[in-house]
């Protein structure tokens, strides 16, 4: 609940802060967005590079698992 409180106070202030007649931060805030932006977006490529690597691990993994179990059905049904 405390963590909701402060998340929505630093929301508040972001806004009243952005506005030209407030603070006047609004020619800041611009110019950190757009020197942070490029850093962000390559973090975020990087990031979704080693998601997909880890999902391609995962569905070659399950295959591997689905083979062994059907061998395994199929030894059974032999023995029987």
């Amino acid at each position: 609940m405390v963590a909701l409180i402060v998340g929505v106070i630093l929301v508040v202030f972001t806004v009243i802060a952005a506005l030209p007649s407030v603070l006047g931060w609004g020619p800041q805030i611009v110019l950190f967005i757009q020197g942070c932006l490029p850093v962000l977006t390559a973090l975020c490529g990087v990031l979704a590079i080693f998601i997909g690597i880890a999902d391609l691990k995962d569905k070659r993994e399950a295959k591997k698992e689905e083979a062994d179990v059907a061998k395994a059905v199929e030894a059974e049904d032999k023995t029987n």
